[in-house]
């Protein structure tokens, strides 16, 4: 076993799917994203790509608000992780969105385009800075 990997049972706290539902938001954004981007430039169906963002948007809702709760958490770790980890995703979501509008995506498609790569941006880091925090000392 890993120095560094816990051993079962020493600290193991149950913490909320904090990691879950930020993924499973993940996933509804990168599947409406595919579903726009087979469009462009043309106009895409805008329903289905709605009802994935806004799937997503209750998901990071729902993770953050547990994510508020976990009492006796690394919250300095979490911090530090997810920092370094938004920026690098708003830089893949900022060359993301210039792609859509340098295709000419324009008006209700780019709206939410842009809202879905705010998810992308926030939930992948979110994912990353919980699963390392989980692990770490608490502050």
């Amino acid at each position: 076993m890993s120095a560094h990997a816990p051993e079962l049972g020493s600290r193991y706290q149950p913490v909320p799917p904090v990691g879950w539902l930020s993924t499973g938001a993940l996933a509804c954004v990168v599947v409406g994203g595919i579903l726009l981007a087979s469009y462009a430039p043309r106009v895409a169906p805008l329903a289905a790509a709605t009802t994935l963002l806004v799937v997503a948007a209750v998901l990071m809702v729902i993770a953050g608000t547990l994510l508020t709760r976990i009492k006796n958490f690394a919250w300095t770790t979490f911090a530090l992780v997810f920092k370094w980890a938004l920026l690098a995703y708003a830089i893949t979501a900022g060359m993301i969105e210039f792609a859509f509008v340098h295709d000419h995506t324009r008006g209700s498609s780019l709206v939410i385009v842009t809202l879905m790569l705010v998810i992308f941006a926030s939930s992948v880091p979110t994912t990353i800075a919980f699963t390392v925090a989980r692990f770490a000392e608490a502050n």
